[in-house]
């Protein structure tokens, strides 16, 4: 409602108590006959009147005052260059309007926040990958135009050829974990979690590393009661574990050993990925988890720098953590803990 609608609904309203007491005069001055009475009822009205110009005058001033501030304020919460002011009066119909503008400014600055962090993450995540296809493309362009160009001999020819599937797959691999990664960060993926063997998602995680480290002839033991159960999603879990003991593999110097231990606790199941690699100098654990991130010295070593990123995310998102314990030259040691139960 706004000004105009106001004055005219105290103007009707002023108008009909006016004809009102007219009428009552005029009944009065019939039954008594006395015009000191009409002349005092003409006073009371006059002063009826003029209680109601006041107020009318202090309410359209009121609303006036109000409607100007609930604009700039909207325009502010607009602009995100200020929240409404702090009103703290009693209960009233404008500190209840204020106290709903606050919440929802604190919605829209949050929404604001979250949009600008995904746009972030977005553009970091374009970088990232934009570094990481440059070589492997670089290389293909290369092998491509030599081919295409000089004439070369078949023996030449076979080593361009398996140098280009390399870079391929290389790009495949990419590939393939920005798409496991960005599913699982954007939700399109629900874990499927359900109570069944660990020891089945083990077996599965080390099939897939057993070839790699017996070409480095690298002894990997394992201590798992068979009838151990928890809520996990096999699929997802056993990708986790895969990516520790390939990240075990890859660091672990031809003869070494990897031992993976499973401890049944009261409320967690730990899992320990031990091996005799490098290690990892304190100040560098925290980073290791980071997207993309590999340290300097390893930079022969084949990968992208996203398995512990993926590990992470995964058992994250089924209420667990990864613990890391290492030191430079002693190996590390990756532990992950997985809850017994689904949480609630």
């Amino acid at each position: 409602m706004n000004g105009l609608s106001v004055n005219r609904a105290c103007s009707a309203g002023a108008a009909f108590l006016g004809g009102i007491s007219l009428i009552a005069l005029a009944a009065i001055f019939l039954l008594t006959k006395n015009p000191m009475i009409v002349w005092l009822g003409l006073l009371f009205i006059a002063l009826v009147f003029a209680c109601v110009v006041l107020f009318i005058v202090f309410l359209r001033r009121k609303l006036v005052l109000f409607s100007d501030s609930l604009c700039r304020t909207i325009d502010d919460m607009l602009d995100g260059t200020a929240p409404p002011p702090q009103i703290y009066e009693e209960e009233n119909l404008f500190y209840k309007i204020n106290h709903r503008l606050l919440r929802l400014y604190e919605v829209m600055r949050e929404n604001r926040e979250s949009v600008a962090k995904e746009r972030a993450d977005l553009q970091e995540l374009i970088s990232d990958i934009s570094h990481q296809v440059k070589t492997p493309i670089a290389n293909l362009q290369m092998v491509n135009a030599t081919l295409l160009e000089q004439s070369v001999p078949e023996e030449k020819r076979q080593e361009f050829l398996q140098a280009s599937s390399g870079q391929l797959d290389k790009l495949d691999f990419l590939m393939q974990a920005m798409i496991k990664t960005s599913r699982l960060e954007t939700g399109v993926i629900s874990l499927d979690r359900k109570t069944q063997l660990l020891y089945d998602t083990l077996a599965a995680a080390l099939g897939g590393i057993l070839l790699n480290a017996e070409k480095k002839n690298i002894h990997v033991s394992v201590d798992c009661p068979p009838d151990l159960a928890l809520a996990h999603d096999r699929k997802w879990t056993g990708e986790a574990l895969f990516n520790l003991l390939d990240n075990a593999v890859k660091y672990t110097p031809e003869g070494g050993t990897i031992r993976v231990s499973v401890e049944s606790w009261e409320l967690y199941v730990k899992i320990d990925i031990a091996d005799s690699g490098k290690g990892i100098a304190e100040n560098r654990q925290g980073m290791i988890f980071k997207r993309f991130y590999r340290e300097e010295e390893v930079h022969d070593v084949d990968g992208i720098g996203i398995g512990l990123y993926l590990a992470r995310e995964i058992i994250t998102m089924q209420g667990g953590y990864i613990k890391v314990t290492s030191a430079p030259g002693r190996g590390s040691v990756f532990s992950v803990f997985l809850p017994r139960k689904i949480q609630l």
